[in-house]
């Protein structure tokens, strides 16, 4: 399996009720279904937080001003389209004062439409329950390095 080294960025959205933002994915390559964090490669000539909020805003049509300047650095090892990822994310935090925000899918690209099969607002103690895997999987320990005092 090919290993790719891939710059990204992701945001950890939080609603005004503390609920976490995930996007359930399709692997193309395989069909299995992940849960994560909006976000996506770095492009070119590109800080982390500009990504950060672009990709937020693509992937969910939420306001990227909401993106905090601040990331945690997160070390991934997954496996997607048939490749391997390895190396750190930025992952950064983003609030909302609304509960669960609506999403507009507008901004995804077309590959991208018919692999994102949806969306949830879930409380942090609720990603155990989860129906299919979480990337990351210590996300929890993730948003505690970003909200220290809790979410």
């Amino acid at each position: 399996m090919e290993t790719t080294h891939r710059p990204a960025a992701r945001v950890i959205c939080l609603d005004a009720a503390r609920r976490l933002l995930l996007l359930r994915w399709r692997d193309p390559f395989d069909g299995r279904w992940l849960w994560e964090p909006p976000g996506g490669g770095i492009d070119p000539g590109e800080t982390p937080l500009v990504a950060a909020r672009r990709e937020l805003a693509e992937e969910t049509g939420l306001d990227p001003a909401s993106v905090l300047d601040r990331s945690v650095p997160v070390d991934r090892d997954f496996r997607w389209n048939g490749k391997r990822f390895v190396g750190p994310e930025h992952f950064f935090l983003a609030r909302f004062a609304e509960e669960q925000p609506a999403l507009a899918r507008t901004g995804l690209l077309p590959d991208e439409q018919v692999n994102l099969g949806g969306h949830a607002w879930i409380f942090p103690a609720e990603l155990g329950a989860l129906p299919d895997p979480l990337e990351p999987p210590h996300l929890p320990s993730v948003l505690a390095a970003l909200v220290p005092d809790g979410p």
